[in-house]
């Protein structure tokens, strides 16, 4: 069965719509830096998330936080049919605003709901921005979505999710965020945390839940991305972002994205943030 992947970026509620079918494709422990609302049209996968294993299928909501770490795989035979909606975290807290009235961003408590009376809106909400249909109907649904979303799943505003940080390890997370596109050496983040190196990668890995190393890979798509899309060149941004070389950029970026860096870009080369769309078939 042929491959489809298709992306298309909405002006008008500033978010990112993906459509993937017929793919099998494992992505590995990664976090995005956005939110993800989702659900399988078609297919049966593991979702690992927050050292929980769901397993997931048609009808279920997929749920994630920005910065929360999860691994995706196949576990039947079959070929994944996936369609999510993307909010970066300032779009979200203002529509969250505009539905609560709280100037906060919502922390999903949850991150899978089974069979959820919400995919229908949903599944129309993301054809709808697919299609590229007139807004009015389009705003009115991913509202009323969200709202609903926030009310039933999401922890009261004022309640934080745990406290995962050590100043130890705060400093380490700072540091690769500071300095990802460096060559960073595990025994200089080991002597910055005043650990040895083993210590501070079981630290780290069960704080965060991700390794030291997959946290920084996980920081250098994402701020590739941005370069992406501003039109840099995808050899100067992995350059830019601290892969070794093309090569490796483009192996990471496919593993987390599930495009390669130039079909990612595509989507973005008219104009900043177009309706545009990218087809593969395979």
């Amino acid at each position: 069965m042929s491959e489809k992947r298709t992306i298309r970026y909405d002006r008008d509620l500033n978010l990112e719509a993906y459509h993937f079918k017929g793919i099998m494709q494992k992505f590995p422990n990664h976090f995005h830096e956005h939110y993800v609302i989702g659900f399988i049209e078609k297919g049966s996968r593991r979702l690992t998330c927050k050292n929980r294993e769901y397993n997931i299928e048609t009808g279920d909501i997929i749920l994630l936080n920005p910065l929360e770490n999860h691994i995706c795989e196949q576990i039947d035979d079959g070929v994944l049919d996936f369609r999510c909606i993307n909010i970066q975290p300032e779009a979200m807290q203002k529509a969250a605003y505009e539905i609560t009235g709280k100037d906060s961003k919502p922390h999903f408590g949850v991150n899978v709901v089974y069979r959820s009376d919400h995919v229908k809106p949903l599944h129309k909400l993301h054809r709808i921005i697919m299609e590229q249909q007139p807004d009015f109907e389009k705003e009115e649904l991913f509202f009323f979505l969200l709202e609903q979303l926030i009310e039933l799943y999401a922890e009261p505003f004022h309640k934080q999710p745990p406290d995962k940080n050590s100043p130890a390890i705060q400093s380490v997370f700072d540091y690769i965020g500071q300095h990802y596109a460096e060559h960073i050496r595990l025994d200089e983040l080991a002597s910055l945390a005043g650990m040895n190196k083993y210590t501070l990668l079981r630290a780290f890995t069960r704080l965060r839940g991700i390794t030291p190393y997959r946290y920084l890979e996980t920081v250098r798509i994402n701020e590739a991305k941005k370069l992406l899309e501003q039109g840099i060149e995808p050899i100067e941004a992995a350059m830019q972002t601290g892969f070794v070389d093309q090569s490796h950029f483009s192996n990471f970026f496919k593993d987390f994205i599930g495009l390669t860096p130039k079909q990612y870009q595509n989507i973005f080369k008219d104009n900043p943030r177009p309706g545009k769309e990218y087809y593969e078939t395979k």
